[in-house]
């Protein structure tokens, strides 16, 4: 990370804000670039299969990052602790509309469902799930079992796929069908060239064609995990959040401890919505962050310039003001200096727009 953006949440809040738009459009430029653009092309070309993460939103669950694959062949779906249900309309729809496009294009779909923890300290765990794993694990197993009765139990389009995250080492840990587990951890110093046995192994009903686009994401883990082990790191347990985003599209947030992510998925937004005012609350009364300011960011991507992107807007502006109402009946004190800022995402580029200034709220 870079130092300054690791020492951002001690700066004031115009900083703050100006740095973070910033590195939304320095994401922007690193994804349209020639190198980039090219990257996945090659790769997909390769690798065909669609790749779904159902993630928490915590920045350092950064599967690309720590499987070392080109950005936007993950599709990230992010979320309050990784908490989903795929029997929420909104959720299902995108889900579904997902793997549609993939199987329309002869392509299948593998659905990675992540839990996190720490192995050092229980603190740095899932703050969703207070810190509990099993209880993590066991709602990931239980999205797997909803995958199964949405997309067919034999696994042949869609494989669900429950892995851990590591977050002290950045690995992942692959669940077999049948309760064995492939610990990337445990791979540091061994050939990569046993991998795919061994996954084979791990989940024999998984398609020949999802086992071999899954690999480079288990190779390019190994890679990353053992240039890890031997850096002196620094594991991020105090909670210093200054963000709340609302939406969709925020791919580029991947800062520690810097943003809770509520996605819209849920029937319910409002309990998401005020637990996260409660915990910038609670930083500032702490000291962990500065007083003077918190960012709500509402963002939603578009395909289309036109209705589509009208669309987007809209919607953007709908959570903007929702959140506020709710932040504003919960913690009327943090609605003062509450700064607004209501965007869209032009997804195929990743561009930001922002439909208004950054303001306090008044």
């Amino acid at each position: 990370m870079h130092p300054t953006l690791s020492l951002l949440h001690n700066q004031p809040i115009a900083q703050r804000i100006d740095a973070l738009l910033d590195l939304s459009r320095q994401h922007a430029e690193r994804f349209c670039s020639p190198d980039a653009w090219l990257a996945r092309q090659r790769y997909l070309a390769q690798h065909p299969t669609s790749i779904v993460v159902m993630k928490c939103m915590d920045g350092r669950i950064h599967i690309p990052h720590a499987t070392r694959t080109p950005l936007g062949i993950i599709t990230p779906f992010r979320n309050l602790g990784g908490i989903f249900d795929l029997g929420w309309p909104y959720l299902g729809e995108l889900l579904t509309e997902s793997v549609l496009q993939a199987a329309n294009s002869g392509r299948a779909t593998l659905m990675l469902i992540t839990y996190h923890f720490s192995s050092g300290h229980t603190a740095r765990g899932c703050a969703g799930f207070n810190c509990d794993t099993d209880a993590a694990k066991t709602h990931a197993y239980g999205i797997a079992k909803q995958a199964g009765e949405l997309f067919g139990h034999d696994h042949q389009q869609v494989y669900p796929l429950v892995c851990g995250f590591e977050t002290d080492s950045d690995a992942m840990i692959l669940h077999g069908q049948q309760g064995d587990v492939l610990d990337m951890r445990d791979w540091v110093g061994q050939p990569a060239s046993e991998l795919p046995e061994t996954l084979a192994r791990l989940c024999p009903d998984m398609p020949a064609d999802i086992q071999r686009d899954l690999l480079p994401l288990l190779i390019g883990n190994l890679a990353h995990v053992t240039a890890l082990n031997c850096v002196a790191r620094e594991l991020e347990i105090e909670h210093r959040e200054w963000v709340i985003c609302v939406g969709r599209g925020f791919d580029f947030l991947h800062l520690p401890n810097t943003a809770l992510i509520i996605g819209p998925y849920g029937p319910d937004l409002a309990e998401p919505i005020a637990t996260a005012a409660t915990i910038i609350a609670t930083n500032m009364r702490a000291g962990r962050i500065p007083d003077d300011g918190f960012m709500l960011l509402a963002s939603t991507p578009y395909q289309h310039s036109g209705v589509d992107r009208a669309r987007a807007a809209l919607k953007s502006r709908f959570l903007s003001d929702f959140a506020e109402q709710v932040i504003r009946r919960h913690h009327p004190e943090l609605a003062d200096i509450m700064r607004r800022h209501t965007a869209v995402v032009h997804w195929p580029t990743r561009r930001m727009d922002s439909l208004d200034d950054v303001s306090t709220s008044n």
